[in-house]
């Protein structure tokens, strides 16, 4: 019996500790939005992509919790690697079809993130994700955002 009582209380202090390690989202000033197409482009993009693809990103409050947080933080800096529309640019981008392809593939957003009803607003119809995804060629085309075009 003391030794089920010390591994839990040694998985409790791990868990504390882990909650000192600071790896959790943070958001930079934007720099540059692109030149949006229409309204209706920035409306589906900001629902669907803008929580792991720019410097606007929310988390709920569990989500801050380690080490839920370091998975989060990481899949956010990766997408904001791939293109970050906070930080976009006028000059070779070249991306644009990259990221229009993901969204008509229905590889971005991913499923996981609309899994159990959570972000419902990025679930896309077959009629939103090619409108998001023919704005995000006319938006980006000639605009660089972030490392990934």
């Amino acid at each position: 019996r003391l030794g089920v009582l010390s591994v839990l209380a040694l998985l409790v202090l791990t868990f504390g500790l882990m909650q000192l390690v600071p790896y959790r989202v943070t958001n930079a000033p934007t720099t540059q939005e692109p030149p949006w197409d229409s309204a209706q482009t920035r409306t589906l993009t900001v629902a669907a992509c803008y929580a792991c693809h720019s410097n606007q990103t929310q988390t709920y409050w569990w989500e801050d919790i380690a080490p839920l947080s370091w998975w989060i933080t990481s899949h956010v800096d990766g997408g904001r690697n791939a293109l970050n529309f906070s930080e976009c640019h006028t000059g070779s981008g070249g991306g644009e079809g990259d990221a229009a392809e993901t969204v008509r593939n229905g590889s971005m957003p991913p499923n996981y993130y609309t899994w159990l009803g959570l972000h419902s607003e990025a679930k896309l119809t077959t009629k939103q994700r090619k409108q998001l995804a023919d704005g995000l060629t006319a938006t980006l085309q000639g605009t660089n955002c972030g490392n990934g075009g």
